[in-house]
């Protein structure tokens, strides 16, 4: 039975298969992985896993947290994330310890994280948009125009797609296969990119 883990994203590398083929790969430390509660659908109406991450001091918790990790004796944790379960989940247990043994090679993975944050975009960059003439008197090259219709409605409608923030959004990316592990370092290798930079939090959640 697996579950869905913790790691942050070292970097990116190729490697060569036995036919001197080259896969892109991405290198994650995966875990390990603390299990801080159980819930249960008799008792919380789901059954679902929550995993800790990331020793850290007692000062950059609240003391909320303090008191949910240390009511179960598990020292302070940087991060905490819920994994729902379909199945029976009497395998799992407070305290237990997960890491990278959960997954093996050819199997196939989501990764889930924060993508690269590029600050303010415009039209252009952000949403594709083509740009305005560049010559015969225009003034507007990378101008947005005209944004909303006249007397009806007379607003501009929600959703418009307009310049902002670009990146720094939640993205999961489907069916990484795994090219190998190491249990000794913690280390997963998976064939394609992932979400962030290097240091990146990631979730790895197995596919059924």
């Amino acid at each position: 039975m697996t579950v869905g883990l913790l790691g942050n994203k070292i970097g990116m590398t190729q490697i060569f298969d036995e036919t001197g083929n080259i896969i892109p790969v991405t290198i994650i430390k995966v875990g390990p992985c603390i299990i801080t509660q159980v819930k249960t659908i008799s008792k919380n109406g789901y059954n679902a896993i929550q995993v800790g991450y990331g020793k850290t001091s007692n000062t950059t918790l609240t003391q909320s947290e303090l008191g949910h990790l240390r009511k179960s004796n598990i020292q302070p944790l940087k991060y905490l994330k819920e994994f729902r379960l379909n199945e029976n989940i009497e395998n799992f247990e407070v305290g237990q310890v997960l890491n990278v043994e959960s997954f093996s090679a050819g199997q196939l993975v989501n990764i889930q994280g924060k993508s690269i944050g590029k600050g303010f975009s415009g039209l252009q960059k952000r949403h594709n948009f083509t740009r305005g003439p560049m010559t015969h008197g225009s003034k507007n090259h990378r101008l947005p125009g005209s944004i909303g219709m006249g007397t009806t409605p007379g607003r501009v409608l929600p959703g418009k797609k307009m310049a902002g923030q670009l990146g720094n959004k939640t993205i999961t990316v489907r069916k990484l296969k795994v090219i190998q592990t190491n249990i000794d370092e913690n280390i997963l290798v998976l064939k394609g990119s992932v979400p962030g930079k290097p240091g990146n939090l990631l979730s790895i959640l197995p596919i059924e």
